[in-house]
């Protein structure tokens, strides 16, 4: 059956909600910000839609068109909106009272309108600009948008037509062809997209905007907005975007040119002000290259009666601002604020207790490098072949000593970290030996044989062979990594403790405990002599051959038994935990991201990674991060004397360090 609607005009006023209108129970539908879109474009273009109404009761109900109603009402009750009035007649079609299918014409005006293409609309954004003469802000008023939002839609409209065209044949995802947009000029678009599909192959936005990177640099992107002023200067060109930060700077060679001498610039004022040899610049940082390269670092020097004074007073203020840092209620805010002035205050400590010797000054110098949005200086870096002649030298000269010199380049840890580090790898090795009872009941029965019947020293001090459970202390034993201590726990669990019944004399425990399996005797055996083992860094082949070995037989890696938490990494400062995501683990790019983070961030960082290594690591990284443990808590890591208190003497010049 087909049915007529009579053209009328209807007073906004006695208009009405009709009760079989589909959206009539959708409140959100008539939120206003909802409508704010439509509400603008009738205030500017009038209705387009005439309302399609039925009458009822003496009002005129809107069967469809409820939201068109709603924008009405909204412009009438605006005092702004001029030529709306409740009496003001708008274009509706009335439905005959006896229509039994309302609710299906309701439901078809609502689904039968197919949504508009997201291609057609950006033209059409394009085409009101540059064929009806429209400004940005005129279209903003008209559709009741902001003016970024509509400056968005027309990039996309004036992307180059053949591979808006690419799009709508679903050749390549509407996201590539946004990526395009990345540069302003068409011709730029069209060469790359030509070079990117020559071989056919599937084209992705990330692809597109890695090529349009060549074709020149955002003015938003940091080093656009670093080198502009000069960049304009010169003459550059730019390609100017309808959102300013999407302008391009085209000339990419003069932008580096430009970065290359700002950053040379740099290293000269580094290299005249501290006195090294020699000064370079690079625009990225070659970690590959710059791995052949030694580095000198400060070293203490005895400051005069002024820089005493003054290390005093920031000692002072150091132990002020711990205890504010301790206060558990700190805002994040608060809590990076005091944490950046103790960095100032621990880099101007050091400033006035160190400094480089003359040779060193007179064989390295200073390169400086774009990271992390600025100039980074890598200070105290010595060339191969000055690293070279520096170890012919000392090599002529003859090593007095007799002992491998220390790695200048391993972070050193204040005496306090350094102690409660030798606790942690204690418990991991008593936990390792715990779980290993054959081995360790055979060096347990050694070192009690040897010690008794053997002449001499002691074979190891590394375990006591007595009746007493070793004490450790620990400055944040209830924030320590609890992997060692849940092993521990388990291999108590599972040890036959029947024999040792209070309620027995010494002589029928006796009896019983002789009476156990040889394996049990084993696992209480091992139990007690890994709760004996003292607090130590890595052994020395040298000093300890027998625990060295011992502890490669049944720990071969530490991070078995134990594994780095935040609560580590808290009590490291930032610049060490930069270097050891950039250097130790070889995440280069997250450490210069991170640099300009707080510590508190970084920390949170390095728990993740290191509690469930992300899926987006290379084998490489996974690997890395998998193995790390501070130098002195491997295995068989470096000799460790542990008769001197390790001084807090950080690593400042690290390249990543030097970001933060």
């Amino acid at each position: 059956m087909t049915t007529s609607f009579t053209p009328l005009t209807v007073a906004i006023g006695d208009l009405t909600a009709h009760p079989a209108n589909v959206r009539g129970n959708s409140p959100e539908t008539y939120d206003p910000e909802n409508i704010a879109h439509l509400k603008a474009s009738i205030a500017v273009l009038g209705l387009l839609q005439p309302l399609l109404v039925q009458k009822l009761d003496g009002k005129y109900a809107v069967l469809a068109g409820g939201r068109r109603h709603a924008a009405l009402k909204e412009l009438v009750a605006d005092k702004a909106a001029k030529g709306f009035a409740a009496k003001t007649k708008v274009d509706c079609r009335l439905v005959p009272e006896d229509c039994d299918v309302t609710t299906a014409l309701s439901l078809a005006e609502n689904v039968t309108q197919a949504p508009m293409n997201a291609i057609d609309e950006f033209e059409a954004f394009a085409r009101m600009m540059e064929v009806d003469g429209q400004t940005p802000e005129t279209i903003a008023k008209t559709f009741g948008t902001t003016v970024v939002a509509v400056k968005g839609r027309l990039r996309y409209g004036l992307i180059h037509p053949d591979i808006r065209a690419a799009a709508r044949a679903k050749t390549i995802t509407l996201d590539t062809m946004k990526a395009f947009a990345e540069h302003p000029s068409q011709e730029a678009q069209r060469e790359v997209f030509e070079a990117l599909t020559k071989d056919g192959g599937y084209l992705q936005a990330y692809t597109v905007r890695q090529a349009l990177k060549s074709r020149g640099v955002q003015v938003s992107d940091d080093i656009g907005a670093f080198v502009r002023e000069d960049y304009e200067a010169r003459g550059g060109a730019i390609a100017s975007d309808l959102l300013e930060e999407h302008s391009v700077l085209e000339d990419a060679a003069l932008v580096e040119t430009i970065l290359l001498e700002k950053l040379t610039a740099a290293a000269e004022e580094a290299h005249r002000r501290l006195g090294f040899a020699w000064a370079d610049a690079m625009v990225r940082y070659d970690y590959a290259t710059m791995a052949d390269y030694g580095r000198v670092y400060p070293g203490p020097i005895e400051p005069d009666e002024a820089a005493q004074k003054r290390v005093d007073e920031i000692t002072a203020e150091l132990e002020r601002l711990q205890l504010e840092m301790e206060d558990e209620g700190l805002e994040d805010d608060a809590y990076n604020a005091l944490y950046e002035r103790v960095d100032t205050l621990e880099e101007e400590a050091r400033d006035l207790q160190e400094a480089y010797s003359a040779e060193d000054l007179a064989r390295s110098g200073v390169i400086a490098s774009w990271q992390g949005g600025q100039i980074t200086l890598h200070v105290g870096l010595v060339r191969p072949e000055d690293t070279v002649k520096a170890e012919t030298t000392r090599s002529a000269s003859g090593n007095t000593t007799g002992e491998e010199a220390p790695d200048a380049g391993e972070i050193t840890y204040p005496a306090s970290l350094a102690e409660d580090l030798k606790t942690e790898r204690a418990m991991a090795l008593g936990a390792a030996m715990a779980l290993h009872p054959e081995a360790t009941l055979d060096l347990t029965l050694f070192k009690l044989v040897s010690d008794v019947l053997a002449s001499g020293m002691s074979v190891t001090q590394a375990i006591k062979v007595e009746a007493r459970k070793e004490y450790r202390s620990h400055a944040k034993m209830d924030e320590i990594d609890e992997t060692s201590l849940e092993q521990a726990a388990v291999a108590h669990d599972a040890l036959d403790l029947a024999w040792l019944d209070d309620a027995r004399s010494p002589a029928d425990q006796f009896a019983a405990f002789r009476a156990l399996e040889a394996g049990e005797k084993a696992k209480l055996v091992a139990y007690a002599t890994s709760s004996t083992t003292q607090s130590c860094f890595a052994r020395d082949r040298q000093r300890d051959s027998l625990m060295h070995e011992f502890e490669i037989e049944i720990m071969p890696d530490i991070r078995a038994y134990w594994t780095p938490n935040a609560a580590l990494f808290n009590r490291f400062k930032k610049a060490w935990l930069l270097k050891i995501l950039g250097e130790d683990l070889g995440l280069a790019q997250e450490a210069v991201t991170l640099a300009s983070s707080s510590k508190k961030e970084i920390v949170a960082f390095c728990d993740k990674l290191f509690a469930e290594p992300f899926a987006t690591l290379t084998d490489a990284q996974r690997a890395a991060v998998a193995a790390w443990c501070p130098p002195m808590m491997q295995t068989a890591g470096v000799a460790c004397d542990e008769t001197a208190p390790t001084a807090e003497t950080p690593d400042p010049d690290s390249e990543v360090a030097q970001a933060a």
